[in-house]
């Protein structure tokens, strides 16, 4: 018998790719809702939504008394797993290629090993600090190369790049605070009550901030899309996939992330991919993987942090 987490690859594999596609797509959408929005608007707008959604779900699965009991770093949790990240990805997608900003993203974990190294003590053997620096020399590589073949202002790609490597920053503390505050809360309470206090976070930005002029049909689609489609129903895909697959399997999807953004963005957005960008983002995937124990060559323990 199969244990929780440790499933055969056909019962999840289907899940697995669609979670990847969902989340690939969120930057095209943020491109196209931020471009109208602007990017604290439609980060608001984006979890003000997926609140909505998952709100009644989490009713129906009977959670409300486990995000009633521990609503304060839930919501804590919201401002920095989704709030401040969701805004910095916004802006940043405004000024370089989505495809780049997506293999950036994918620095999620080597940011969360390292976190979780300084504040929670983790284990980091040779072999994982090796993965860490060869991690963080991808990214260097892939800052001095790509920006000029992404189609931006050269000035502002730096800065966007910057806003990546933040926003990844925060998502790999926010798996530290997860680890050290929300164990055993249910999943859909922790998502419903993230979104929710995202939303809270997000408030005042998103009504000093709204656009003067009423966006159209598309950038309220994208924004619908990625409320629903990118947060609200990936985020229960990603809970089902940790209970079926398991924690590690689970955060290599993080890989297959920009495999699907980097198509989206060049069959809808014109955007170009080169031989640097392929071979950076190659670089920082075996670099993740190293870091956070997906390889290793012996049985030694490895606690990677994983993303809330």
């Amino acid at each position: 018998m199969n244990s929780p987490g440790n499933q055969p690859v056909s019962t999840w594999i289907i899940e697995f790719i669609l979670l990847a596609a969902l989340w690939g797509a969120s930057f095209l959408f943020m491109r196209m809702g931020a471009s109208e929005f602007g990017p604290l608007p439609m980060a608001g707008l984006r979890v003000a939504l997926a609140a909505v959604f998952l709100w009644p779900i989490m009713l129906h699965q009977g959670h409300w008394p486990a995000l009633r009991q521990h609503w304060r770093p839930i919501l804590f949790a919201g401002v920095i797993n989704s709030a401040i990240p969701f805004a910095l990805f916004a802006w940043a997608v405004l000024h370089i290629a989505t495809g780049l900003a997506s293999i950036l993203n994918a620095t999620v974990p080597l940011f969360g090993a390292l976190i979780a190294w300084l504040w929670l003590g983790d284990r980091i053997n040779r072999l994982r600090w090796a993965g860490l620096a060869l991690g963080f020399v991808g990214v260097a590589l892939l800052a001095w190369r790509a920006p000029a073949g992404t189609g931006f202002k050269t000035d502002s790609a730096g800065w966007a790049i910057g806003a990546c490597l933040l926003a990844s920053c925060f998502y790999g503390l926010s798996a530290s605070v997860a680890r050290r505050h929300l164990t055993g809360i249910p999943p859909l309470a922790t998502a419903t009550g993230s979104q929710l206090g995202a939303a809270l976070g997000l408030a005042l930005p998103t009504l000093w901030f709204w656009p003067t002029h009423m966006p159209g049909l598309h950038a309220w689609g994208a924004i619908a899309a990625i409320a629903v489609l990118c947060t609200g129903i990936a985020y229960i895909i990603y809970f089902r996939l940790i209970a079926s697959a398991g924690p590690s399997r689970a955060l290599t999807v993080t890989f297959i992330t920009p495999v699907f953004a980097v198509l989206y963005g060049v069959l809808f957005l014109g955007e170009t991919v080169t031989p640097w960008m392929i071979g950076c983002a190659l670089v920082i995937a075996c670099g993740t993987m190293l870091s956070t124990g997906l390889i290793r060559t012996g049985p030694a323990p490895a606690t990677p942090a994983e993303r809330a």
